[in-house]
């Protein structure tokens, strides 16, 4: 339960800080063999997981309908989202999401 609410109130707090990227990884622990570790990585922006079995108020907030779902938010606001295949797989890359940061944080200037 205490996992739970921590989760809540980082993607709560981190949904409010303006000029903010957030990338929040969405999964499930039946799910963890194809975690995108390098999600961990990422630099220039705050990560959040969220074990959607354990918040299903968040998946459907956000209507993840497969996981792993990687959404990147900026202000709170979805930015771009990023969906594992239908082998449950990331098809998305480090390099990938690393770049649109990059490109999201230039635009600011």
């Amino acid at each position: 339960m205490k996992k739970l609410i921590f989760t809540l109130l980082i993607v709560l707090f981190s949904e409010s800080l303006y000029s903010q990227i957030v990338v929040t990884h969405f999964n499930a622990a039946w799910n963890d063999p194809n975690k995108a570790e390098w999600v961990g990585d990422l630099t220039d922006c705050d990560i959040t997981y969220v074990d959607i079995a354990e918040s299903p108020k968040l998946q459907q907030k956000h209507k993840v309908v497969v996981v792993p779902t990687i959404i990147v938010f900026q202000d709170g606001e979805e930015i771009i989202r990023y969906q594992a295949g239908i082998s449950f797989k990331m098809l998305a890359t480090k390099e990938e999401l690393q770049d649109k940061i990059d490109e999201i944080i230039m635009s600011s200037f």
